[in-house]
């Protein structure tokens, strides 16, 4: 039994971590638009970047985590249907797993966060003789000092473009 209840309990943690497997944040990267915005006419200006500093973003996890509480519940109605019927011999000890297996594979699920902190950073930029700082979900090597294109999709709301590519990783 306790051989059985371990194997569970991996395969569970092992569903678990590959479900929760979306890149939180990439929705907000500069370089992302909605359906929306494609094909529109947006207002955009070239910067002069002067500073990129690394910095941590807070977004979003609501996709893995509702991804994570979802294959839980499967594996967990699944692995309680299963021992309640191979425990106790009779299908209504299996349904009674299956559905205890469920809520505790949700439960489960629920422990994965619902914000979580991706990779970004502070650019600082002069424009029209004015210093002005934004915070982008992105990576450094994406940015360097010098002249970037910002797209403004709406009043206030900075979208300085990446103005070179990171190295190829091996």
């Amino acid at each position: 039994m306790i051989k059985t209840s371990a194997k569970i309990g991996v395969l569970l943690a092992s569903a678990l971590s590959l479900a929760a497997c979306t890149t939180p944040g990439e929705e907000n990267r500069a370089d992302t638009y909605t359906a929306s915005q494609v094909n529109q006419r947006q207002l955009a200006k070239v910067v002069t970047i002067l500073a990129v500093l690394p910095a941590k973003v807070q977004v979003s996890n609501a996709r893995n985590r509702q991804t994570a509480q979802i294959v839980g519940g499967i594996l967990g109605a699944g692995l309680g249907a299963g021992l309640g019927a191979g425990v106790g011999g009779s299908a209504g000890l299996g349904a009674l797993g299956g559905v205890g297996g469920a809520a505790a594979g949700v439960g489960a699920g629920s422990l994965v966060a619902s914000q979580t902190l991706v990779e970004g950073v502070s650019l600082t930029y002069e424009q029209n003789n004015q210093t002005f700082n934004s915070a982008q979900v992105g990576r450094a090597c994406e940015f360097a000092p010098g002249r970037a294109v910002m797209v403004e999709s709406a009043p206030g709301e900075t979208r300085i473009q990446p103005n070179r590519a990171c190295p190829p990783t091996r």
